[in-house]
């Protein structure tokens, strides 16, 4: 890994210490754009009651904010620990190119912070889940689906 990689990975783990400071839990994350970081997050679940305050998503919305857009291709994500599969997705959504990460899914276990059970779910089929999930009303709600379909003017994502 070159320096000013590792840089950014100590920055991440910077930004995890602090969240300790601030009663969030130890998890921090930068984004990287052109070799700077444009974005910086911590986890901010306990402080704003928010359970998708995760760092990475904070660094997520901060870095869509700042470039004023939904799109971060072209950036990197350096992040202190392997993203849970909420964050995972958001990263795909945003279309981050390529993720650095700390400690792994086992050490966060460790610690409690488990995700194995979600992983285990999203393999399971939808009405085996522990949450269920039941489809009501598909004829009222696949209409703005066609009309998106057929829709000119939309913004693709």
């Amino acid at each position: 890994m070159h320096n000013i990689s590792k840089n950014f990975m100590l920055r991440a783990i910077e930004l995890s210490m602090i969240s300790l400071k601030e009663d969030g839990g130890p998890f921090g994350c930068v984004i990287v754009k052109n070799n700077e970081i444009i974005s910086e997050g911590f986890n901010e679940v306990t402080n704003k009651n928010d359970p998708t305050a995760h760092a990475e998503i904070v660094s997520i919305r901060n870095a869509c904010n700042k470039l004023n857009t939904f799109n971060l291709k072209g950036t990197q994500m350096f992040t202190s620990c392997e993203p849970c599969p909420m964050c995972l997705s958001a990263i795909y959504w945003s279309h981050i190119d390529k993720i650095y990460y700390g400690n792994n899914r086992k050490d966060a276990a460790k610690i409690g912070f488990d995700d194995s059970y979600i992983y285990d779910e999203l393999s399971l089929d939808p009405n085996k889940r522990k949450i269920l999930l039941e489809q009501i009303n598909e004829k009222e709600a696949i209409k703005a689906f066609e009309e998106w379909e057929v829709k000119t003017d939309k913004t693709v994502y």
